[in-house]
């Protein structure tokens, strides 16, 4: 496979594997890698994942990436606030829950967090039409759920004005049935307080 061939075929992806490269041609040579990166036609971000040196990638791109590098994960906490509008600032790592390990995975164009979730407290996520993949998302309700679940010290109503939520975007936002289905399957009695003194 020529390079030409391989942006056209797989230039729409914010990241691609080998394994990709196999899908179009199966007799690939993974030398062929190597070569083009000392070209700098590609970059390697970690190893197995690659973006083409004259992409630029959106936030959307950066979520789906995150999917891709450490798989199990899905957009939460932080990033999907942010997603949401529910904080002012922007986020300059990209957060996600995992089943597997906790876990930071810096690279050249951003940083990715991900934080272990057990595997029964693994859903609420969907998945956003966005580029050619698309990514996984939490529900803003996961999201909350997740970032107080794993934020123990957040617990009093100071503690969660100091979050700075925008609170007008929460309430239109915010589907108090699924939240409500959510926290029986967390079955915590202290997250529980925590969400009805944030709402």
């Amino acid at each position: 496979m020529h390079y030409s061939e391989l942006r056209q075929k797989l230039g729409d992806l914010p990241v691609f594997t080998s394994f990709d490269i196999k899908k179009h041609d199966p007799d690939f040579y993974y030398s062929r890698l190597t070569e083009w990166q000392n070209k700098n036609y590609i970059k390697k971000l970690v190893k197995g994942f690659y973006i083409f040196n004259d992409q630029e990638h959106n936030e959307n791109d950066l979520f789906t990436i995150a999917n891709r590098l450490y798989f199990p994960s899905y957009i939460s906490l932080e990033s999907a606030f942010g997603y949401y509008n529910l904080i002012p600032e922007g986020v300059f790592t990209i957060t996600s829950i995992t089943t597997k390990n906790t876990r930071k995975v810096n690279t050249e164009i951003a940083s990715f967090s991900y934080r272990h979730q057990k595997q029964n407290l693994f859903f609420g996520y969907y998945m956003a039409k966005s580029n050619k993949i698309g990514f996984k998302i939490a529900y803003l309700e996961k999201a909350l759920l997740d970032y107080f679940y794993l934020n123990t010290n957040i617990s009093t109503l100071k503690d969660m004005q100091e979050l700075r939520f925008n609170h007008e975007s929460l309430k239109e936002q915010l589907n108090k049935d699924r939240l409500r289905n959510y926290l029986e399957i967390f079955s915590n009695n202290n997250l529980e307080k925590r969400i009805k003194c944030l709402i």
